[in-house]
């Protein structure tokens, strides 16, 4: 099982400081909620862990797991729609770690594509182009995707946004079981009663470290409170307390 420890960890994009000072550790087999107002470095954070961002300073301990066993799923999916892949196919990516690009499936691996495909609800459109769906089967055939992958480390950058209902209370109960299966999942989430009732535990990001524990905790009025505080020093385009209702 994987965790991730982070040590004075500062990121940003030319010169600019998006998170500063954040050391701490997501323990393994655990859901931690990462959430904060607009401009506080939480999608940076998860790039940075992915390892599509290098350190400013600091550093990120994987704690002995291999990149190859990360699973992670920016806002934007980046999928060009016109592209003739089906559902089943888009979904059997998941597999390419451990039988790489041209490997065959094996049996075992087809019993856990249908077992996949059945949890996220998408039987009878496995056959679909990619392109034929709605956004929120395409984020059931993402979330499937990372159950066949097996991956120690899930992270998820505002999961939620932009699908029905229906959809994102099916997948957000999927994400609360995977630390049971030994799988350590940091989301990005901005729904933060969803935060309180799923996670048990949350970071509270202002591009350091304002809160981190126990959901209940860290998800306290005055943890927000100085949250919001902190951006509004930002002079941010949008709302600074956008995402951090209490």
């Amino acid at each position: 099982m994987a965790g991730v420890s982070l040590h004075n960890l500062r990121l940003g994009y030319e010169g600019e400081t998006a998170v500063d000072g954040l050391s701490g550790r997501f323990a393994p087999a655990t859901l931690t909620a990462v959430v904060g107002p607009n401009g506080s470095g939480k999608s940076t954070l998860l790039r940075a862990i992915a390892g599509h961002l290098k350190p400013l300073s600091g550093a990120i301990d994987l704690e002995g797991a291999s990149r190859g066993r990360i699973a992670y799923l920016p806002q934007a999916h980046g999928l060009d729609l016109n592209f003739p892949i089906r559902i089943v196919d888009l979904i059997s990516l998941g597999f390419i770690g451990r039988r790489g690009l041209f490997g065959a499936l094996n049996v075992a691996d087809l019993q856990r594509l249908g077992a996949a495909i059945a949890a996220v609800g998408l039987e009878g459109l496995e056959r679909r182009p990619i392109g034929a769906v709605s956004g929120g089967q395409l984020q059931r055939a993402l979330f499937a995707r990372v159950l066949v992958q097996e991956a120690e480390l899930v992270l998820l950058d505002e999961p939620f946004t932009g699908i029905d209902s229906r959809t994102a209370e099916d997948l957000a109960e999927l994400m609360a079981a995977w630390p049971g299966q030994g799988r350590t999942v940091i989301a990005v989430l901005h729904d933060l009663d969803l935060a309180r009732r799923l996670c048990p535990q949350t970071l509270v990001l202002a591009r350091e470290a304002v809160a981190w524990g126990p959901s209940a905790l860290a998800l306290a009025p005055d943890p927000l409170a100085r949250a919001r505080r902190m951006a509004d020093s930002w002079r941010v385009a949008e709302p600074a307390s956008a995402g951090l209702s209490a």
